[in-house]
């Protein structure tokens, strides 16, 4: 009898791991396992752009600081209305995505896990296409910091007394530096977020297996609070500064 238990019990074990290796990595014991290393992964990839951004925000301190009349005018030409917008789509973003997370833990059908991050995909889609409509903007205003497209006084954009064309420009090389590296973090995370789709619509996440997607979800995470930091530094310091024109 305890023979045929053992049996029975190892017969049990075997399907379960035989089950488990259709996403278990050889190198790994069980899926938790798995799991723990690929989030401890992540999380040291966030701390990575997070010391990689910190960069970026201490530069715009700095000059910030040393020529804060000058920033504070640029500023007033961003559109605070579409900035606002596309930060109520991020957030919105962040929903939808913490959603597909949920609906991949808790085992709904493949059709509320897909569903959720097709809604995740297309706000990210709808900010990059606001992003690109204000960089359009900026050009047609003369606000592109590089030689020959940066001439803002022959779009009837005067700068404020004791503000250089150089100030201006140095913000400008700030905005598109942060915005642009943020917005290469979006593509990147749309991009990635194709294939989980793809293997969420073939069934292959679960209660058990839901590691890519909940690892994905710290990433985007991630890159929307980045926005929220970059909202209030780059459109709304200056918002006190008259017309900016």
């Amino acid at each position: 009898m305890a023979t045929h238990t053992a049996v029975a019990g190892h017969g049990e074990h075997a399907e379960h791991t035989e089950h488990a290796h259709t996403a278990l990595a050889h190198h790994f014991d069980n899926l938790e396992q798995q799991r723990e290393a690929g989030a401890l992964g992540m999380w040291v990839f966030i701390a990575q752009e997070v010391m990689f951004f910190g960069g970026l925000f201490l530069a715009y301190l700095v000059y910030r600081l040393q020529y804060p009349n000058a920033f504070a005018a640029a500023s007033n030409h961003l559109d605070r209305a579409l900035g606002t917008f596309n930060t109520a789509v991020l957030i919105a973003s962040s929903l939808t995505m913490a959603l597909a997370v949920w609906a991949t833990q808790v085992g709904k059908s493949r059709k509320t896990q897909v569903g959720f991050m097709v809604a995740t995909a297309i706000l990210g889609l709808t900010f990059l296409g606001v992003k690109a409509y204000e960089y359009a903007e900026k050009y047609r205003d003369g606000l592109i910091p590089v030689q020959g497209l940066f001439n803002p006084e022959a779009h009837g954009i005067h700068m404020p007394a004791g503000v250089t064309l150089q100030q201006y420009q140095l913000f400008y090389w700030i905005y598109f530096a942060m915005t642009g590296l943020h917005a290469l973090h979006m593509i990147i995370g749309v991009a990635i977020l194709i294939p989980i789709m793809w293997w969420a619509w073939r069934g292959r996440y679960s209660p058990e297996y839901h590691a890519p997607v909940e690892n994905f979800g710290l990433y985007w995470h991630f890159v929307d609070i980045i926005w929220i930091f970059l909202f209030p530094l780059l459109y709304l310091l200056g918002a006190h500064f008259g017309s900016g024109h």
